[in-house]
């Protein structure tokens, strides 16, 4: 096989019912091409029959080249694995599920090859996902394009394709807490948004659980923002005001009126819980940000890798 052109770049997580589809859906896109590809399947620790069926796929077609984890990493280090190891000069990256339409690449190229260096996909509407789901997300890129001090694209996820320069760039930063979809708007660059319609997943069942969703959603806006920290010192600072008037009103009720019902146990209780609620949501967005400060300075590698396909080491 020739050095490729395209690379793409797929996590995979217990997806052994989406693999067959997703490989014949991907192939037909890649024999419209007008070069060589690679296709990358990264799995992240499966613990269904995934690894198996990569494989076979592998031994049937050289252009699809495969890594396996030790364990489960998470889908942002699996992505950044994946771009790791890439070689083509165009990159996408693109979910297992299906509900990235692998057509919609094509369309990509189109705009990379007039001179655009990252062209993201973006959200018009969720087809069959819960209003809940819809709220949330379309609510946590508001309050993100608000805090970040980057222009992070609402209604986008991490299906994109990046130029090579751009890849490069993201090789090279050392963070472990990776937000992709935040890193590809820090870097810059010509960048534009390709919109479509988001599929329902294939099958399966999802694996990005609300606990997950969380935790992404907390990553992106500590690693691009400073705010919860302003608003810590501001909670800090009003709660500190609001003691200097009650100290005030307290002296003022002793002096000049002694039996006003507002003096006593109630008051005091109030104003403990209100001052050891202030501090708890301080320490804990400290927290938040020394915790990823901890994990920067263990220096330990992000994933570790137990098996590989048609990868050249680096």
């Amino acid at each position: 096989m020739n050095q490729p052109i395209y690379s793409l770049v797929i996590p995979i997580y217990n997806e052994e019912e989406n693999l067959t589809e997703l490989y014949r859906r991907l192939i037909n896109v890649i024999e419209q091409l007008d070069g060589e590809a690679e296709l990358i399947l990264v799995d992240d620790g499966s613990r269904d029959r995934s690894l198996s069926m990569i494989r076979q796929i592998h031994q049937r077609d050289s252009r699809v080249r495969y890594l396996s984890f030790a364990r489960n990493f998470g889908h942002q280090i699996a992505v950044t694995a994946g771009l790791n190891f890439v070689q083509g000069q165009s990159v996408i990256v693109m979910d297992a599920d299906l509900q990235d339409p692998p057509e919609l690449v094509l369309k990509m190229i189109a705009q990379w090859q007039q001179g655009y260096q990252v062209v993201y996909a973006q959200r018009l509407s969720r087809k069959k996902e819960s209003w809940f789901k819809r709220f949330t997300a379309y609510a946590f890129y508001r309050i993100l394009k608000v805090l970040a001090n980057v222009d992070i694209p609402a209604d986008t996820g991490d299906f994109c394709l990046m130029d090579r320069q751009v890849v490069d760039i993201l090789n090279a930063m050392p963070e472990r807490n990776r937000y992709i979809r935040g890193l590809r708007a820090w870097v810059g660059f010509r960048q534009t948004a390709v919109l479509f319609e988001r599929d329902p997943r294939f099958a399966g069942t999802v694996k990005y659980t609300f606990g997950k969703s969380w935790a992404l959603a907390v990553d992106g806006i500590i690693s691009f923002s400073k705010v919860p920290l302003r608003i810590a010192t501001y909670m800090g600072m009003l709660s500190a005001s609001i003691a200097l008037l009650m100290i005030i009103l307290i002296l003022y009720w002793r002096l000049f009126e002694p039996s006003t019902p507002l003096i006593g146990y109630t008051l005091i209780t109030v104003a403990m819980f209100f001052m050891g609620s202030v501090q708890l949501i301080c320490i804990g967005i400290l927290g938040e940000y020394i915790g990823r400060i901890y994990e920067e300075v263990k220096g330990r590698p992000i994933y570790t890798l137990k098996e590989t396909g048609g990868i050249n080491n680096k």
